[in-house]
């Protein structure tokens, strides 16, 4: 169990008295009286059972024990101040604090991200990365990146993509195991999102695969199956949206050309329904949206909200 915490009050007051050696500068800095800050320390000596300063003649000086407490709290302030700092935004409007799954900050967000700062320079991103539910009354949160349906009752949700399926591996891979139909899969090693359980079974029944789903090797996010895909260990299902560079460039293949499946979910922008977006989660979105059809010229407008 914890010791308890003094008084802070009391604390704080006693930390600016320690500091100025003047129980008179304290409470000019404090902006009460003299009296009030007198009456704070002797609280704070009640509290602890020691007296924590020498009352003379023109002033005070601390005892052996008022100077540890003064080390000690004042780092410990120092501390607070600090850890109040990083987090505050008191005064700074263009800051905008996104959560996001790991693997889609990964393998599309982090990749762009410094488009969007050239774009908006003020705005500030906070970018965490969680696969964890997101609650927006305890996290200093403007928006999260979910992937879903869109129905969640209590959240505003605006669609990017939709999540298309795509086997993925290296060109070696591809020529050393002669991947070219959907059943050779059944020769080969398949490699699993933890994070994303029933993809594979998914795409071998949409395209009607002679191939058992289970087998394999099972990572705990679609991103480090992604880079085990890479290092030619084997064949993953991608979001393709997360690999397409790697597929333009030439470091992945699609074995089977364009057969995807559609898992009827999507990725979307999402935050609380009884919060108007801010002008910089606007700017985001606008932003987000002009990449995704930018990358994606092939896709109907439609399809983007």
């Amino acid at each position: 169990m914890t010791s308890p915490i003094p008084p802070l009050n009391p604390l704080r007051t006693f930390e600016v008295a320690a500091r100025l050696c003047s129980l008179t500068l304290a409470a000019e800095e404090l902006n009460v009286s003299q009296v009030a800050v007198s009456r704070q320390v002797k609280t704070l000596e009640d509290y602890l059972g020691v007296a924590l300063f020498r009352r003379l003649h023109r002033g005070v000086e601390l005892t052996d024990e008022g100077r540890q407490l003064h080390e000690g709290i004042t780092h410990a302030f120092q501390d607070i101040a600090t850890a109040s700092r990083r987090v505050s935004r008191r005064g700074r409007r263009d800051i905008l604090a996104i959560q996001s799954y790991t693997t889609f900050s990964q393998r599309w967000l982090i990749p762009r991200l410094t488009n969007f700062h050239d774009k908006h320079p003020r705005i500030e991103v906070r970018l965490s990365s969680s696969i964890a539910p997101v609650d927006f009354e305890s996290q200093n949160l403007d928006a999260a990146i979910r992937a879903g349906k869109g129905d969640w009752p209590a959240l505003h949700s605006e669609k990017l993509v939709e999540v298309e399926l795509i086997p993925i591996c290296t060109p070696e891979y591809q020529k050393q195991h002669d991947i070219s139909e959907p059943d050779d899969l059944s020769r080969v090693r398949l490699l699993h999102s933890m994070a994303r359980p029933t993809d594979w079974a998914a795409w071998i029944k949409r395209v009607g695969a002679d191939v058992d789903p289970e087998p394999g090797i099972r990572f705990e996010s679609s991103a480090l199956a992604y880079e085990a895909a890479s290092m030619d260990s084997g064949v993953a299902l991608a979001v393709k949206i997360f690999v397409q560079r790697q597929l333009q460039n030439g470091n992945l293949v699609a074995p089977f050309g364009d057969l995807a499946c559609y898992s009827g979910e999507g990725y979307f922008l999402t935050w609380p329904k009884n919060s108007a977006p801010s002008r910089t989660l606007i700017k985001f979105l606008d932003w987000m949206r002009g990449r995704i059809q930018e990358e994606n010229p092939e896709r109907e407008a439609d399809q983007i909200p």
